[in-house]
């Protein structure tokens, strides 16, 4: 996966070097890709970065400016809404299986009244 191009300028605003940055990218990604199992979702990437800025933070003990990126006050509802998104879909997949089989048990119960 190719670097995020916001690098350079997290790493100028903690004082670190662009090699040591670049080096706490690729631990932040393998990171996020042993928790999620992947490496192509929005929640990798969301992961990845903020165990990035969490990584540069302890290197260089200065706290990035995080509203620039995505603010911390806003990022917890971000994170709910797609975990209420994902229920939602969940209940209605679950709804229409389960109609589904009622029907069919309906329709073999008639096959064998008949």
């Amino acid at each position: 996966m190719k670097s995020p191009k916001i690098l350079p300028w997290i790493a100028r605003r903690a004082g670190i070097s662009d090699a040591l940055a670049l080096k706490l990218w690729r631990r932040a990604a393998g990171e996020a890709e042993e928790i999620t199992g992947c490496c192509d979702s929005s929640e990798y990437f969301g992961l990845a970065i903020e165990r990035f800025i969490h990584l540069v933070e302890d290197e260089s003990g200065v706290l990035v400016e995080r509203e620039t990126l995505l603010s911390p006050d806003v990022a917890w509802l971000w994170r709910h809404q797609g975990r209420m998104s994902q229920l939602s879909l969940l209940a209605a997949q679950s709804t229409y299986r389960l109609w589904r089989s009622q029907w069919a048990n309906f329709f073999a119960g008639q096959k064998h009244a008949a």
